[in-house]
Parts: C-alpha cells; sequence; structure tokens
C-alpha cells in the first residue's frame, strides 16, 4: 500500500512539473458559472479578490459541455489551473420523474468531457458539486459520505442520482491511475438569488417562492403547495455553500467526497418551509397542500460531521434570514430571474 500511494504521489508530482501549473497564479474555471451556485460563488470571490487568482465563470455561450470537442476548446483557450464543476441538467421532483433519461445522458457526457479534459490539461484540481440526492432511498439515517453506493437512489430521479454518483467513481479512477486530485463536495438542497423559478422545473424551495410571490403581487385568496407538505428537508443558503466551495478548492485535499450541509437539527419540513415563504412575501392568504401529487423521498438526513471536524466555527446563515433575502432578491429580480412560465 505504501509503494502504491508512493508511485500515484509521484504520478501526481509529475504532473505538476511537466504540466504549466504554476502555483504562483491561479485560474479557476467555474462550469455551470451562471446559475445559482456559480453566480454565489463570484460574489464570495469578488468581495474577497486575490492578486493571484483570475476567475472564470463560464455559461453555456460559451459551450456546450456534453460536446467532447466544445469542453475541449474550452479548457485549450482557458487552460485552468483548477476547476469548480457545478454545470449540470437539473430540475425539481416532477421534472426528474418525467426525464430520468435525458438527467442521465446528458449529465453522464458532460461529466466525463469536464474530466477528462481536466486530466488531459493536466488541471491541479477539480471540485465538483453532487447532491443529497444520490444516497440510497433505503438507509439509515443520518447518511455520511462512507453511504454513498449503498443501494439504489429514490427512483424519481435515478438518472440524475446515477450520474451524480458517477463523478465520485471516476474521481477515484482518476485518482488511482494518473494521481490526479479530483473530488467531490455533497450539498443539501441549496437556494437563494439566481436560482431557477420556473415551475415545473424547479426545486421545491424556489417553486413555491415563486407561486407565493405571484399570489401576493396578485392578491390571490390561495396558493397550492403540492404533496402533503410532511417531507423533511435541509437546506443551505447559495451563498454559504459559496464559500464552503471555495474553502473546499484551496484547503479540502481529499479525493474522499465531503458533505457540505446545515446541521442535522434545522431540518425542517416542505409545510414549514412554505409558511416561512408566505411570511417573507407578506402573504396572507392560504396556503393548500394538494396531497394528490407525489411527495418524493420523505426524508435524506445527511451528517455534516465531517465538516464540522474541519471547520467547527462555521457559521450557517438562518434559514428564515436566508429565505427573506432570497425573496426580496426575487422580488426585485422576478422579470429577469429563471421564472417566465411562473406568470403564465
Amino acid at each position: 500500500m505504501i509503494v502504491k500511494r508512493a508511485r500515484v504521489w509521484r504520478k501526481f508530482k509529475s504532473r505538476q512539473t511537466n504540466g504549466s501549473f504554476n502555483m504562483a497564479q491561479k485560474r479557476v474555471m467555474v462550469t455551470g458559472g451562471s446559475g445559482l451556485v456559480g453566480q454565489a460563488i463570484r460574489t464570495v470571490v469578488e468581495a474577497d479578490a486575490k492578486p493571484d487568482e483570475s476567475w472564470i465563470f463560464l455559461s453555456s455561450k460559451d459551450g456546450d459541455l456534453s460536446d467532447a470537442q466544445q469542453t475541449e476548446a474550452i479548457f485549450e483557450k482557458y487552460k485552468p489551473t483548477h476547476v469548480i464543476h457545478l454545470a449540470a441538467m437539473v430540475g425539481g421532483l416532477f421534472h426528474n420523474m418525467a426525464h430520468n433519461l435525458d438527467f442521465l445522458r446528458v449529465n453522464l457526457q458532460i461529466n466525463d468531457n469536464v474530466l477528462h479534459n481536466s486530466y488531459k490539461f493536466k488541471v491541479h484540481k477539480v471540485v465538483s458539486c453532487l447532491s443529497t440526492c444520490i444516497f440510497p432511498d433505503q438507509t439509515p439515517y443520518p447518511i455520511d459520505e462512507t453511504m454513498v453506493h449503498n443501494g439504489p437512489p429514490h427512483p424519481s430521479n435515478f438518472g440524475y442520482s446515477h450520474a451524480k454518483r458517477l463523478i465520485d467513481v471516476q474521481n477515484h479512477a482518476y485518482y488511482q491511475q494518473y494521481g490526479c486530485m479530483f473530488t467531490s463536495v455533497v450539498p443539501c438542497n441549496v437556494f437563494g438569488p439566481h436560482d431557477n423559478f420556473r415551475q415545473g422545473e424547479a426545486h421545491v424551495l424556489p417553486a413555491l417562492l415563486a407561486r407565493i410571490h405571484k399570489a401576493a403581487t396578485e392578491g390571490q385568496p390561495a396558493v397550492t403547495v403540492l404533496g402533503t407538505g410532511k417531507p423533511l428537508r435541509q437546506f443551505i443558503y447559495s451563498l454559504d455553500l459559496a464559500k464552503l466551495m471555495v474553502w473546499a478548492l484551496w484547503n479540502y485535499d481529499s479525493v474522499e467526497p465531503i458533505i457540505l450541509s446545515v446541521d442535522e437539527k434545522d431540518e425542517v419540513s416542505i409545510g414549514e418551509v412554505a409558511h416561512v415563504l408566505a411570511k417573507a412575501c407578506g402573504y396572507q392568504g392560504r396556503l393548500e397542500f394538494d396531497t394528490s401529487q407525489a411527495d418524493g423521498q420523505f426524508k435524506k438526513t445527511a451528517s455534516n460531521a465531517k465538516l464540522r471536524s474541519l471547520l467547527p466555527d462555521f457559521q450557517f446563515t438562518p434559514l428564515e434570514q436566508a429565505i427573506k433575502e432570497t425573496a426580496h432578491w426575487y422580488s426585485h429580480n422576478w422579470m429577469s430571474a429563471r421564472s417566465s412560465s411562473a406568470w403564465k
């Protein structure tokens, strides 16, 4: 085992020496840079700009990462030394249920192209973003980083979940064969400014926010919440996640994934979130739960013990405050946000 690790380390050092990587000048390329987490990372790094760091935030305008040739051209153009990989085909419960094959195929292509070119262009480190939905549907709680592959994910989003799981498999394979420091983070449910608020595509919190804001603006007497409202979730504010991802890029040096989540005690029901959203939007009408609609996975409580062992003093933004800030942003940006179908 010691000999094997030594060989891997020599490969890793050789990749640094023979490539163009220079610790004095870091070029960080963020795939999916125009989305929810990418915009939050931009906010964080611009607030604390470092002279030895340059950041490139990619959007779909830069090219299609599911296309091998376009992805290679992007890496050739920017020659990043570090990559934060956020780009993915994503959606809420009902979008996943209807398009599991699309979520599987597109995300497999994106992930393989990004990781292969990171190896090819001698990227020093890659941090990819996974999701707690990758964990087994039937599992003891809380879930932790050792349990990713212990059983099938929930059938509602098996395509997306398996594609994301394979990033972890690829990370280990690239490390074993070439010594690449490719790792991954596993956030709980993320929300914040620049989210996708489109009905039928959005995750539960932004979808509810768009509907409640519309109801408050138009004076509607009731808002329908799909499902019973009983499922439990942990929610992390996008700006908190951005700070943790930047920390992971510079400080977390392990190929093993790490969960980035609020504490277990901060888990809340969808019904509770709906009421907090109504308060943030100043909505006085009724919340009506359509129990004929699917709830999805009842809970997926994640342990952040590993994160807490490394960053014991990190302060998460309280949920009510984070929702209030997100609702405030949305109320000023809904016309340009990804939300147009919420108003049709």
